[in-house]
């Protein structure tokens, strides 16, 4: 998986906040390269960009995007940041007054992000690019917790939460999507699991197992395993929040 942050952050970090980038006399700018490299990574995939495909994309020397980018490590830095700042709420959509609301907006917003940009759900943030689309995005988002009696910490943790589980859930949404369907793998492996395995020594596997997959008709859903678990996570806040103000 790629991972935001292998770059030198003494070189990455200027770039993200366009500290002293200025276009070349043909007119390549960051902001072309980015654009370009978001373009690409959605048709072929992330795993198939490079800087010499980036460059023939742009009709320029690979020499030429050195000038603006050092590297690819930090054109995903910078992509990343440029798709995290398309993450904008509209005035009211974050309530602090309604913070279950918003956090659902907030797992909204982002499932249609990564819905926008599967190339993401490959990238590793865990090091976060440090520019004002990914602080931006940071930012807004707290803004739904504040108010709540939750500590910093706490905020910072249940917002993770949420993000994760969203992006986990995509991921599952992604990868059915991506590859064939599973009904003939499926069709071929049960008969021949119920042959080999005595439901009487694994009576709970069996029983879940048959009503889970009538259920989902498939092995899973990923759509309502997004909405079950954002709903047993804003549950679980909701105690927190109820145990804080008791606390106080």
């Amino acid at each position: 998986m790629e991972r935001t942050g292998a770059g030198d952050p003494r070189r990455v970090v200027p770039l993200l906040w366009r500290a002293g980038a200025t276009p070349s006399r043909r007119g390549l700018t960051v902001d072309r390269i980015v654009e370009a490299g978001i373009a690409l990574a959605q048709e072929v995939g992330l795993e198939q960009l490079s800087m010499r495909r980036l460059a023939e994309r742009l009709s320029v020397g690979a020499m030429s995007l050195y000038g603006h980018v050092p590297g690819r490590a930090e054109l995903v830095d910078l992509m990343v940041d440029a798709a995290f700042a398309e993450v904008v709420y509209e005035d009211g959509v974050i309530d602090p007054a309604d913070w279950r609301a918003s956090l659902e907006a907030v797992a909204r917003c982002n499932w249609d992000l990564y819905a926008r940009h599967p190339w993401l759900l490959a990238v590793d943030t865990t090091r976060p690019p440090l520019g004002p689309g990914t602080i931006g995005k940071y930012d807004a988002e707290l803004r739904a917790l504040v108010g709540t009696g939750l500590d910093d910490v706490e905020i910072d943790q249940v917002l993770g939460l949420v993000l994760e589980h969203v992006r986990s859930t995509a991921r599952q949404a992604l990868a059915g999507t991506e590859r064939s369907p599973d009904d003939e793998w499926w069709t071929a492996a049960g008969p021949v699991l119920a042959s080999l395995m005595d439901p009487a020594r694994y009576p709970i596997a069996s029983r879940v197992g048959e009503a889970a997959g009538t259920a989902y008709d498939a092995p899973t859903d990923p759509h309502r395993a997004y909405a079950f678990g954002l709903s047993t996570i804003l549950d679980g806040v909701a105690t927190l929040v109820a145990q804080r103000a008791a606390d106080h």
